[in-house]
């Protein structure tokens, strides 16, 4: 009861609080880093992250950044964070910064909060591969939150660029006006959808200010105009998303943005969505496999790569994997799964 009274009173206090009770590495006023699944799974048992055998991302070497921690336009029902509305507080004071940290001090100490996040490995992982994590050579700008509301981001990548790493953006799509005008592109640009009209929009992602599906489609519109490689995310749930309708109406999308790549990935039934969505809405990857068939049918990509333990799906027109940031997964799209389904993001058969 005085948690509760305290969250309503301080609701900033409280949820970064939480933040830092589920690990994650707070930056300054509005930022964090988080070691990845991956980082450890990369370290300890040499299994590498889907974005390692599509891009060449060498995942014990990424850092996995926000720089808008609790800050978004969306409260999407598949959010794995726990929302600030879940616990009764307001919004309004959650869609804009209430600072705005320099971005060279933002980046010294995402890469310093990385080194942290994995110093402790030097006993458990080869040599060399610790001395590589202790030297990040990729960030993906995600996390949780929505990092066009930082408005120094086409600094902050230009600031992670002159350092020698690469960038991957991940973004609602709801800041045209800001991707419009970055004074540096990010290395890959990926915007993340789960519907493909207004009303499913509503529904499912919640926007919290005006015009959200509208400000998506003109983010969609502008992404051919991009230099550097651009992704499609569609996040599939059972039950709402992946039906033959859904396949013509994310179609139509695909069109309009002219992606260089495409992921089809499952919902993961973990952290805050398992009290919104049901284990049943996570697909299994056959079922992931089935939808990007169809997609691919549809707009005339072909399936480049899949993994499994990531239940995703890459869809593309490149006739190979000509663009890679790292040197991880030397063999690219044809690189083995290492484990099943079940062995990664979501967790072991035990967790069933």
């Amino acid at each position: 009861m005085v948690e509760a009274r305290a969250a309503v009173a301080e609701p900033l206090t409280y949820m970064m609080r939480r933040l830092r009770r589920q690990k994650y590495h707070l930056i300054g006023a509005h930022s964090a880093v988080k070691k990845c699944l991956w980082v450890h799974n990369a370290l300890v048992e040499g299994r590498f992250c889907y974005k390692c055998k599509f891009y060449g991302i060498e995942s014990h070497r990424c850092i996995q950044f926000s720089p808008s921690t609790l800050w978004c336009w969306n409260a999407c029902m598949h959010c794995w964070r726990v929302r600030p509305q879940d616990y009764g507080l307001s919004y309004s004071d959650l869609t804009r910064l209430p600072y705005v940290d320099d971005p060279e001090i933002l980046v010294e100490a995402a890469i310093a909060e990385h080194r942290r996040t994995v110093s402790g490995y030097r006993s458990k992982a080869p040599e060399r591969m610790w001395r590589e994590a202790m030297n990040p050579k990729h960030v993906a700008i995600s996390l949780t939150g929505e990092a066009t509301l930082y408005p120094r981001l086409g600094e902050l990548i230009e600031a992670f660029h002159r350092r020698g790493l690469t960038t991957f953006l991940v973004t609602r799509g709801v800041r045209p006006d800001v991707l419009a005008s970055l004074e540096e592109e990010p290395t890959q640009l990926y915007v993340s959808l789960e519907a493909w009209n207004k009303e499913m929009y509503e529904y499912f992602n919640r926007p919290l200010v005006p015009r959200g599906w509208e400000k998506t489609l003109e983010t969609l519109s502008i992404l051919p105009s991009f230099s550097s490689p651009t992704v499609i995310r569609i996040t599939v749930i059972r039950g709402f998303n992946m039906g033959e309708e859904d396949v013509k109406g994310f179609a139509k999308l695909m069109e309009l943005a002219q992606p260089t790549f495409i992921e089809v990935k499952a919902y993961m039934h973990v952290g805050g969505s398992t009290e919104r969505l049901s284990r049943e809405s996570m697909p299994t990857h056959a079922e992931v496999r089935a939808f990007a068939e169809k997609l691919a049918a549809e707009i005339g990509y072909r399936i480049a790569s899949e993994s499994r333990p990531s239940r995703v799906v890459l869809l593309t027109r490149l006739p190979g994997p000509i663009i890679r940031y790292g040197k991880g997964c030397p063999r690219g799209w044809e690189e083995e799964d290492v484990g099943d389904e079940f062995s990664g993001e979501y967790g072991s058969p035990d967790q069933v």
